[in-house]
């Protein structure tokens, strides 16, 4: 099983390393008063990452939450 994993692995990254080397155009990404230019990939790359961070975070307060609630009807 571990062999499985670490071919998946190594192919999310090949495909991963191919999407960032036929994404090399740069645009422009502004927030309020600031911009910057970046490739394209790194873009969607960092989105996805920031997108992993507040899905995890939201997961985290709901399954608090409702933990909380189950605990207060029981009690």
């Amino acid at each position: 099983m571990r062999v499985f994993y670490s071919v998946l692995l190594v192919l999310f990254a090949a495909v991963v390393l191919l999407f960032a080397l036929q994404n090399l155009q740069t645009i422009t990404v502004s927030l309020f008063s600031y911009s910057v230019t970046l490739p394209i990939a790194l873009v969607v790359i960092g989105v996805y990452f920031l997108g992993m961070i507040s899905g995890g975070a939201l997961l985290a307060f709901l399954r608090g939450t409702l933990r909380r609630a189950k605990k207060t009807k029981t009690e």
